[in-house]
């Protein structure tokens, strides 16, 4: 497992010493879903949605999306299409629509047809994911100070949105202190 981490750290580390360079393009994916983290809340609720999308891993498929696919798309024609509310990105064996609203992401495998949504429930304040129609819900806001995220062995866990609090997360998440250094 160390080996792992060491392996997900080094590709961070190089991946973002290319992005200081100014000619390899804008990662607007990528950007988009930190910025979107950014807005989401309080800074531990961040951290929380942070940690939570390592694990996933949106800012990993959408950190490659942008490195081998939307960067040079915009270096070419100029554009980048993740700057668009619906977006056609190109992948391996397939196109995907990905469009979104104010309840969430719609992803769409164009050549399959299997959707997958980033949904958000205003009435319980929580985000989930569905796919094949199976919702599995992420992570809840409890309070102003308390979220009850779902763990890798599928239960939840109430997290205070404290320093302290998302430390202990990160540990029970298995990252221990590597999202503060990719951070």
């Amino acid at each position: 497992m160390r080996k792992k981490q060491l392996v997900v750290a080094t590709v961070v580390a190089l991946s973002a010493s290319m992005m200081m360079q100014s000619c390899i393009g804008s990662f607007a994916l990528y950007n988009k879903v930190k910025d979107w983290n950014e807005h989401v809340g309080t800074k531990f609720v961040n951290e929380i949605v942070f940690v939570a999308m390592w694990i996933l891993p949106v800012y990993e498929l959408s950190f490659a999306a942008d490195l081998f696919i939307l960067n040079s798309i915009e270096f070419w024609s100029g554009e980048n299409p993740a700057l668009a509310q619906t977006k056609v990105v190109d992948g391996k064996d397939a196109k995907y629509l990905v469009a979104s609203n104010e309840e969430g992401y719609t992803i769409t495998n164009m050549k399959t047809k299997q959707v997958t949504r980033f949904n958000f429930d205003a009435k319980d304040n929580s985000w989930s994911i569905e796919n094949n129609g199976e919702e599995v819900k992420l992570f809840t806001f409890v309070d102003d100070t308390h979220v009850d995220v779902l763990t890798r062995d599928g239960s939840y866990t109430r997290v205070e949105l404290s320093q302290p609090g998302v430390l202990a997360y990160q540990q029970l998440a298995g990252i221990g202190g590597v999202a503060f250094a990719l951070k």
